[in-house]
């Protein structure tokens, strides 16, 4: 028997929750649903999620504390669902290290739609068969293997959320390559992405502080009006 994927849905309104749950439910999906943000936190320990579905204004501790709080111990894949529709909202829950950001209302069956699609993207370490396909590259003090999505920086394991492991993979993988930001965020979000392309921007700018590239025979390099490369020098 396979294992039900497991989501936490952190909304303060339980109608809303509700409401997402019946729908996931009917997706062969096991959910959990709490109101607060303290809760959540707990939850995402105990109950050991697959996906966070996470509002953003919730009592006590709001969801960009709680999504702060995932981040620094783990990489589940989240969903911020929020009223807030600004630009810099959004900008601001991806630099937290959510992987996507859906505005209310939204429609439900585009928000299981999304669940899915991030779930597919995101597959944790497991025992490969001999026919597995590895997505592993490799450069000096860098290794990125998007098949059981760990880095390896330096020697040392490096955490990453799922999105930024994919962003910076798919650039590994093709060095050299100048691609627009519009292509980026067509190759690694994988749909019609409702947002704009400072997305990419957010998170290449993440990578960055993550990897100090300097004295190193390659570089995340900026094409100016175009895009981003990563350069083998």
């Amino acid at each position: 028997m396979v294992n039900k994927q497991k989501i936490l849905i952190v909304d303060d309104d339980e109608n809303i929750a509700e409401l997402i749950s019946l729908y996931l439910t009917k997706e062969c999906f096991e959910t959990m649903s709490v109101h607060d943000g303290e809760s959540a936190i707990t939850a995402h320990a105990t109950f050991e999620p697959n996906l966070i579905l996470l509002d953003l204004m919730l009592p006590g501790i709001d969801g960009y504390q709680v999504c702060r709080e995932v981040r620094a111990k783990s990489s589940t894949p989240i969903i911020m669902l929020s009223a807030k529709g600004e630009v810099f909202d959004k900008v601001l829950g991806l630099e937290l290290g959510a992987d996507d950001y859906m505005e209310k209302p939204f429609d439900t069956k585009e928000l299981v739609a999304r669940t899915k699609a991030v779930l597919r993207r995101f597959k944790p370490a497991s025992t490969p068969s001999e026919n597995t396909e590895q997505k592993v590259v490799e450069y000096p003090h860098l290794i990125v293997n998007q098949t059981n999505y760990s880095v390896l920086y330096m020697g040392k394991s490096l955490e990453m959320p799922p999105k930024e492991l994919e962003l910076l993979y798919f650039l590994c993988a093709n060095p050299n390559r100048v691609f627009t930001r519009e292509q980026l965020l067509s190759q690694i979000w994988g749909y019609d992405y409702v947002g704009d392309t400072r997305t990419v921007d957010v998170h290449i700018k993440r990578l960055r502080e993550k990897l100090d590239d300097v004295g190193k025979p390659w570089t995340i390099a900026t094409i100016w009006g175009v895009g981003y490369k990563f350069e083998v020098l």
